[in-house]
């Protein structure tokens, strides 16, 4: 996938990753994707190339030497640096990713991760905007999902998820209109580089499926036959 601005130019992105085996991968991988790429293995020089030179995305991960990847995000929000920041960190649980949005991260991957996942959300963030803050939800149609408190409603209606439809729905709603293989929801949900040979997926969007649409008037959730599945609002 060649990558580029609304504008056309190249994306220029900050990787501040101070594990070397990673960070040349990401650098290998996002060059080969069409990116300018500018590693930093230390906070607080990652801080001063971010305060100084223009990035369209800033790959953060949470554990840096000198200076923590969070306070290198404080520290860029209080000076007025608006520029879009995906946070990646093994730190998985809820309140860690809440703390990641909160400190100003407008993203946040949880390590390890499918480098298919890693460079859709980094395409979400060079589209957007400058200025327009933390992404604290997600929308499609009636449907909502609050990204720090974890909650999701639709037409006002709250719906109680489990953890993993939490993070299927999540996936789903970040890749809303576009058709999301199997091995796109191993990958990403499961953490499975490999197919199982199970019914796991099927069994989850079934249940997924009665809990978001049913009782509502446009079904969301859609299979597309042969290729996988599509969360959008119909037409």
């Amino acid at each position: 996938m060649l990558l580029a601005r609304a504008d056309g130019a190249a994306v220029k992105i900050l990787l501040i990753e101070d594990d070397p085996t990673a960070s040349e991968y990401l650098c290998n991988a996002l060059a080969e994707s069409g990116h300018v790429v500018d590693p930093v293995a230390d906070g607080l020089k990652g801080l001063n190339r971010a305060m100084n030179e223009p990035y369209d995305v800033l790959i953060v991960d949470r554990m840096l030497p000198s200076l923590d990847g969070l306070s290198v995000i404080e520290t860029l929000r209080k000076a007025g640096r608006e520029t879009p920041v995906l946070i990646v960190s093994a730190l998985s649980d809820v309140d860690e990713r809440v703390r990641g949005l909160r400190a100003g991260g407008d993203d946040y991957l949880t390590k390890p991760f499918a480098y298919s996942e890693l460079l859709a959300r980094v395409e979400v963030l060079a589209h957007r905007k400058g200025g327009s803050g933390p992404r604290t939800e997600l929308r499609v149609a009636d449907l909502e999902m609050d990204l720090l408190g974890r909650n999701v409603r639709r037409a006002g209606q709250t719906i109680e998820l489990k953890p993993r439809e939490l993070q299927l729905l999540e996936y789903l709603m970040r890749h809303a209109g576009q058709v999301v293989t199997r091995t796109m929801l191993l990958e990403s949900v499961w953490d499975y580089h490999f197919d199982p040979q199970t019914n796991v997926i099927d069994v989850h969007i079934s249940r997924l499926r009665q809990k978001i649409d049913k009782g509502f008037d446009r079904p969301l959730l859609q299979t597309v036959r042969g290729a996988g599945y599509c969360l959008r609002e119909p037409d």
